[in-house]
């Protein structure tokens, strides 16, 4: 495998027809496997610009892409035209298509496919942004002043015209038959017209803003510090505990934007942080806002993305995706929870929302703002090398103070279904003092596994090297992994014994507190109760009157959530997050366990915080415990340097998989020895090794690592493995590139 030049993502090829056809030949980006951009040529009177959707015929079908840019023509060579322009203006502008040009270069994706991260799914599938409509013209005006219009129907018909002068869709007027509409076109009382796409999905709050709290003197000179440097590009990392008011630093700076006219991003890691976030601004905004993430229909993302295109709605809250949304006047970006992996796309594009963010706001020349009580390393890394500047919100507002977190040794305890007696007593404490209790559990289901005791049977699932979850309430054996499901079986499949499940899940724990506390109202959080269409808010409703004064969940309770009258938070098993398989598994246990315990004690109840360990001698958990995230940090960076691990050194993992062991092995060992010679001095080449869960859904994985100094070297040897294996097919085998990979499952 030789070494081989870079191949720029910009190069166009020809799309070739018979017939010849007259135009500037612009270059493409289309949906599709290739990194390249496609030759097209544009009929003349077209008015093609970059940004603009186009439709285009290729192989035996048509796609939609986006005019990219004129290129020369080569002599000689006829170019399939273009069958229709879709925006009569470019939808996204340069500064945007420069972002998605650099993205799909630094993630290795390609450029078609990255482009339409872009577009709500409406507009990727060819979507118009105007409606046909009719209107009146001053002929038609004339006819029905002077009374002239005898049929009752067309008179009908103009007068509703008349009474909206830029015209009415047409699917609003269907009550009029098709042969009416034709006769007032064909006497030119009325002409046809596109009316732009109403934008009726954002919120505008007629009620008057709530006053905004007072902010303490460390948000004061967080705000100042940003204020009196709005107009330069600068990255503040904002670190401030939980409950220390992070977002009244967001909405005294998002008034200030918005009062100047300008827009402001604020990006989120889940779908589930949005609508208190959103509550919360528009109780103190008297401004248009937006909310964007997949878990709108397809008309409610189309419409707040033309309102945010527009520039009507001045905030925009989304997920992960709305790093790419078009806006008229950007002002500032606002990632909260930056740490969270959530905000990287660990499947197909893997871009990272809080990079992406970055980049633009570089491009655009403005502030944005990194938010967290548990800074990823990368941003702390950044913060040494002065690269971000640091804002400090040392103090909880309000006067509340951090709660105390104690470890509880249950080695030799009696145990009550996963909880200790020290638990539960302090639980029963909480409660009968009118305090809420959060019990944390990051493992859903009711066991991690079914086994039979006499002859040791697992219930595994078929397709993947994993044991199967053991889902009480739906009769149902779920694989985590692939989404397998089966029946769960009524004996031992080998020896017809009773099966005992083992180990605990949060749908277990709610059951047993539930038989401890009967007297209190139980909820729980997790991805299994909450698929149903407005069931988090249902729940969280329940939490915050006091009707379930006991809360039970995984991760998504560490999400930023607010409980006031939380007084105890219990780690039920910190040991799974102290001795993770991966590298990330020290500072991901880290950030989740401080998020957790900052539910504890928001309001003026003293907070408490239990954490149930076998190993309450651990450096790491008491170092974390003693000192806190800043110091535990400052360890995991020295550890990293030693190490040569990210963020020290820049990292690409390569992933392969297939029906059967050898080939994806066999071809990342290919990469690797190619890869590992005197030509790529200062490159690591780690593995490949097996994936640490080797088969998935009925696929052999393996990876390997590379890891560089140079973030350059980095990306002239994936310039080099991409265009070493070109469009080989290699059968079953497919691989992937992840860029700054967070999960190395």
């Amino acid at each position: 495998m030789p070494k081989l030049g870079k191949v720029g993502s910009d190069h166009a090829l020809g799309v070739l027809t018979d017939e010849s056809c007259v135009g500037p030949t612009w270059s493409v980006a289309l949906p599709g496997p290739l990194p390249r951009l496609f030759s097209y040529c544009v009929p003349d009177g077209a008015r093609p610009a970059p940004g603009v959707r186009i439709r285009v015929p290729f192989g035996r079908g048509q796609r939609v892409g986006v005019l990219w840019a004129p290129v020369l023509a080569e002599p000689g060579l006829a170019l399939k035209c273009i069958d229709s322009q879709l925006d009569a203006t470019p939808l996204l502008d340069t500064a945007l298509l420069d972002c998605i040009a650099w993205a799909a270069s630094y993630y290795h994706y390609p450029l078609g496919e990255a482009v339409l991260a872009a577009f709500p799914p409406a507009l990727r599938k060819g979507g118009l942004l105007s409606r046909p409509g009719l209107r009146l013209t001053e002929t038609g005006g004339e006819a029905l002043l002077a009374e002239a219009v005898r049929g009752s129907r067309q008179r009908q018909l103009l007068q509703m015209l008349s009474a909206h002068p830029p015209g009415v869709a047409e699917s609003e007027l269907t009550q009029f038959a098709h042969a009416v509409r034709q006769s007032v076109l064909v006497k030119e009382w009325v002409e046809r017209v596109a009316l732009p796409l109403a934008t009726g999905s954002f919120q505008n709050p007629a009620v008057e803003p709530a006053s905004p709290k007072p902010l303490n003197a460390a948000q004061q000179s967080a705000v100042a510090a940003v204020a009196a440097d709005w107009a330069r590009f600068q990255v503040w990392l904002l670190d401030g505990v939980t409950g220390s008011g992070k977002t009244e630093v967001y909405l005294s700076l998002i008034e200030q934007v918005t009062s100047a006219g300008k827009q402001v991003l604020v990006l989120v890691p889940e779908i589930a942080l949005t609508p208190q976030l959103v509550a919360r601004f528009a109780a103190h905004l008297r401004v248009a806002l937006v909310v964007l993430h997949s878990g709108l229909s397809d008309s409610d993302r189309l419409q707040g993305w033309i309102a945010a295109q527009s520039g009507t709605a001045l905030v925009v809250i989304g997920t992960r995706s709305a790093a790419f949304q078009p806006f008229a006047n950007l002002g500032l970006v606002i990632v909260d929870e930056e740490h969270d992996p959530s905000l990287k796309q660990n499947e197909g594009f893997g871009f990272h929302a809080r990079d992406v963010a970055i980049w633009r706001a570089r491009s655009l020349n403005i502030p944005i703002i990194l938010g967290s009580a548990t800074p990823a390393l990368e941003s702390l890394r950044n913060l040494q090398l002065n690269r971000y500047r640091g804002l400090s919100l040392p103090e909880r507002a309000g006067g509340a103070r951090l709660p105390v977190i104690s470890p509880v040794d249950v080695r030799g305890q009696r145990m009550s279904g996963g909880l200790s007696v020290t638990l539960i007593e302090a639980v029963e404490q909480h409660l009968l003092a009118g305090g809420q209790v959060l019990l944390y559990l990051n493992r859903r289901g009711y066991a991690p596994s079914l086994l039979c005791h006499a002859c040791g049977w697992v219930a595994a699932c078929l397709h993947c090297d994993a044991f199967m979850t053991w889902h009480r309430q739906s009769h149902l054996l779920k694989c985590h992994h692939c989404g397998h499901e089966r029946a769960v079986p009524s004996s031992c499949p080998d020896c017809q014994t009773t099966l005992s499940p083992r180990g605990l899940g949060t749908e277990q724990l709610e059951d047993v507190l539930a038989g401890l506390f009967p007297d209190f109202g139980i909820e729980r959080l997790d991805r299994d109760v909450l698929g149903r269409k407005g069931e988090l808010d249902r729940r969280l409703a329940r939490i915050r009157s006091g009707a379930a004064r006991l809360i039970v969940g995984t991760q998504i309770l560490v999400k930023g959530h607010d409980f006031p009258e939380v007084s105890l938070v219990g780690v039920v098993d910190a040991d799974q997050g102290l001795f993770a398989n991966d590298f990330r598994g020290s500072e991901r246990f880290a950030q989740q366990l401080i998020q957790v315990a900052g539910r504890a004690g928001r309001a003026d109840r003293l907070g408490t915080v239990l954490v149930q360990t076998h190993h309450p001698d651990h450096p790491g958990l008491n170092l974390l415990l003693r000192r806190g995230y800043g110091f535990f940090a400052a360890q995991l960076l020295q550890e990293r340097l030693e190490a040569g691990l990210p963020p020290m050194r820049s990292s690409a993992l390569i992933r392969a998989d297939g029906p059967d062991a050898a080939p994806p092995q066999g071809l990342l060992e290919t990469m690797a020895n190619g890869l590992s010679t005197d030509e790529w001095v200062g490159l690591s080449v780690w593995g490949p090794v097996e994936a640490p869960l080797a088969r998935r859904a009925g696929r052999f994985r393996y990876q390997l690592l590379l890891l560089a100094e140079d973030r350059g070297l980095l990306h002239d040897a994936l310039n080099h493995l991409d265009e070493w294996i070109g469009t080989r097919r290699l059968s079953g085998v497919r691989w992937s590139i992840d860029v700054d990979p967070l999960d190395m499952a």
